[in-house]
Parts: C-alpha cells; structure tokens; sequence
C-alpha cells in the first residue's frame, strides 16, 4: 500500500509562489495516478490538479495557468508548483494516489490520502 507524505506548506502574501512536496512511499511507479486535491473547514474536498502514470497533467480551472504538477519517479516525490497564489487558494492541501484506475478524473479512485500541508495566502 502507497503512503503519502506532504510538505512544504507555509504562510505567503498574495502574488508569492510555494512548492508542495509529496514523497510517496514506498515508490511512485505504483500509483498509475497522483493528484493534490484542497480542502478549507465546512467545503467539500475540491481537485486541484493530478496526473497520469504517463505524465499527462490535468488542472481544475481555478488554477490553471498559476500551477504545475509533476512527478520525479527518481526521487519518488510528487509536487505542485503554486505561482501567483491568491486568498482564495488558502486551504489544506492533501497528495492523494489511485492504484487501479486509469482515468485520474475520478475522484472515487484515490484511496490513499497523506495528512495534509496547510497553505495561507494572505492579501
């Protein structure tokens, strides 16, 4: 079973940029997809960005053209670059892999979560 591991959240102003950190253990090859998915206290859990075994990434529209998510299958980590961060994408960022399916659309498929890493963007 995949374990996740998050990092790299902090507390910037408006218009910074962050990188999260996934390790994901024991190897990434066993997730056929990865994803970073937010959450801020009485919302629903919201998809941010995830991507294929084959490296083909996909993002909501709220962050489209502001973040990139990539995968180092050397180092078995997962990021997200965060530019440009606005209030608004102040929330709990979780890493989250799915094991079986191939279409990395659907949220259902990711059954390991990490704990989470907390971003605030303050305006």
């Amino acid at each position: 079973q995949i374990h996740l591991v998050e990092s790299g959240g902090s507390s910037v102003q408006a218009g910074g940029s962050l990188r999260l950190s996934c390790d994901v253990i024991p190897e990434i090859e066993r997730a056929n997809c990865l994803g970073w998915f937010r959450q801020t206290p009485g919302n629903e859990r919201e998809r941010v960005a995830v991507i294929s075994r084959d490296d083909t990434p996909s993002y909501s529209h709220s962050v489209t053209g502001r973040f990139t998510i990539s995968q180092d299958k050397v180092k078995n980590t997962l990021y997200l670059e965060m530019n440009s961060l606005r209030p608004e994408d102040t929330a709990m960022y979780y890493c989250a892999a799915a094991e079986t399916c191939v279409d990395c659309h659907y949220d259902w498929c990711y059954g390991q979560w990490g704990q989470g890493t907390q971003v605030t963007v303050s305006s």
